[in-house]
């Protein structure tokens, strides 16, 4: 982390320009029902408006396809923010041009201000920089708090910080010391756990751990590709055949670096993708044609509990099995348990394990909770990130 922060920069009577990353779900009646990522913004928000500051806040909601969309507009965003500042907020259905300009210019020290969708311009994603121009012109200084949209060179994450001072917010300078420092220097043992249902998605990152880790756990719909690289049957499984080739390959480089790479030994298989399915543990050895693979087995479960139990870094993205259907949940529940009991220094990354991890109320005992899915995936798989190489260094 040798970029500077909000604490390195004078803030009295400055207009901050704030990305963040308010992409939450709503219900039908439009409500926010999870607020993480808003609650997560907060640290650097208040920061801001204590040290005397005005801010100018910037989001992306949804997928709009470059075109206002109603359903996406940050109203909600903006009332439910409000109920967790004692700040005023204000919010203007425009991203940029003279009403932005003018409700920007007018907006007192201590006052927020969330502007529109930053997708509904077609500009934003493509980076154009008469847009990231028209933003600047909202702010004397531009903050990124936005890790979950970092990995994207869009017009408010990167092309920005061409026009303003571009420092970093506290979540985002969180998110990067805690996976910065386990990449770079782990306590070890050294454990990545790494699931999910693809493994082409996950290449890269298993590529880039191998020389960093002492042993890689590998579950969900990814472990089937590598358990058909070691010629096991996999029934109807998922699995990419055009990616075991490269499984096998992965398994063969982990032995010559001297790494535990661990898949499954037992698996849960149904008869078909449903909750209501026929199902049975079986050796990987013995999965019949007709069945499935969608958990991962109890004497997996218990292997990679014991690993991670004597592990003082762990990282983990990607569910064990289909979690979300509840015969396959045991897998992810019981590495989620092993993570909580451990004295590790254990990091969260990825949507579906952040789910299983806040299901069981484990949250609390997590070292770090990643707020970026794609973006922290990226990072684990060494590539520069755009809108965190664009801040200033210190």
């Amino acid at each position: 982390m040798n970029k500077q922060t909000i604490r390195d920069v004078a803030l009295s009577g400055k207009r901050a320009l704030v990305r963040v990353d308010f992409n939450v779900p709503l219900d039908e009646a439009r409500k926010v029902t999870d607020d993480t990522r808003i609650r997560a913004a907060l640290p650097t928000i208040n920061y801001l408006l204590e040290q005397g500051a005005s801010v100018v806040l910037m989001s992306h909601l949804g997928r709009p396809k470059k075109k206002v969309a109603e359903e996406f507009r940050l109203k909600p965003v903006a009332d439910h923010l409000q109920s967790l500042l004692d700040a005023p907020v204000n919010y203007i259905q425009t991203t940029t041009g003279a009403e932005a300009e003018a409700a920007a210019k007018d907006l007192q020290a201590g006052h927020v201000l969330l502007l529109e969708n930053t997708r509904f311009d077609p500009r934003e994603e493509s980076n154009d920089s008469a847009m990231a121009e028209e933003l600047a012109k909202l702010g004397d200084i531009y903050v990124n708090d936005a890790f979950g949209a970092a990995h994207r060179a869009h017009a408010s994450t990167e092309g920005i910080a061409k026009f303003l001072p571009a420092v970093a917010g506290f979540l985002m300078e969180a998110e990067l010391a805690a996976l910065g420092k386990a990449l770079d220097d782990p306590q070890r043992p050294f454990v990545t756990i790494i699931g999910g249902a693809k493994i082409s998605d996950k290449i890269g990152v298993i590529e880039n751990l191998l020389g960093k880790v002492d042993s890689l756990l590998i579950g969900g719909g990814m472990a089937n590709t590598f358990l058909l690289a070691q010629n096991k049957a996999v029934g109807d499984s998922l699995v990419e055949s055009e990616s075991v080739a490269e499984a096998a390959r992965l398994i063969d480089e982990a032995q010559g670096r001297g790494v535990k790479l661990l898949l499954p030994s037992d698996v849960v298989v149904a008869d078909a993708f449903s909750a209501e399915a026929n199902t049975q543990v079986l050796s990987v050895d013995d999965v019949p044609d007709g069945w499935r693979i969608l958990d991962i087995g109890p004497e997996t479960r218990q292997t990679y509990s014991q690993v991670v139990s004597e592990a003082k870094t762990v990282i983990w993205n990607g569910p064990m099995g289909v979690f979300e259907l509840e015969p396959f949940a045991a897998g992810t529940r019981a590495v989620a348990q092993a993570l909580a009991d451990s004295g590790a220094i254990t990091i969260i990354g990825g949507g579906d394990s952040v789910a299983a991890i806040e299901q069981m109320g484990l949250g609390a005992k997590m070292s770090h909770i990643s707020t970026g899915g794609g973006a922290s995936l990226e990072l684990l798989e060494g590539k520069v990130l755009p809108g965190i190489a664009a801040l200033n260094d210190k």
